[in-house]
């Protein structure tokens, strides 16, 4: 299994050839998946430390406000990320085609496609 640091070299090497060749779909799918990552790291703000001292210029709330260490993800928790985006566009897909709205579920099965080659 890849870590989370060959995850991400993956997808932004992906992502530079799919702007390369000039390909939407998976120029958007790809970014799409890489910000899932990066929200999954987001910590969680009710733990962040309270400030210390006074508000200076240009601060958010004072000394140490908001600092708080980015969360370090498994690879199990990349691929729990890449499942959930994975089972969103087949749930697209499939309400795109009940709907009888093609075009659309083309457009989805693309982006699914992009996915799943990775």
């Amino acid at each position: 299994m890849r870590t989370v640091d060959e995850w991400k070299a993956a997808l932004r090497a992906a992502l530079k050839e799919a702007m390369r060749t000039r390909s939407p779909q998976a120029s958007a799918v790809l970014r799409e998946l890489l910000a899932a990552i990066d929200n999954a790291e987001a910590p969680d703000m009710r733990v962040a430390p309270t400030a210390v001292g006074d508000v200076f210029a240009g601060s958010a709330g004072g000394l140490g406000h908001g600092e708080v260490p980015r969360l370090a993800l498994t690879p199990e928790a990349v691929q729990a990320v890449i499942d959930r985006e994975l089972q969103e566009r087949r749930d697209a897909v499939a309400l795109y085609e009940k709907l009888g709205k093609q075009d659309e579920a083309s457009a989805v099965k693309a982006q699914l496609d992009v996915l799943l080659a990775l």
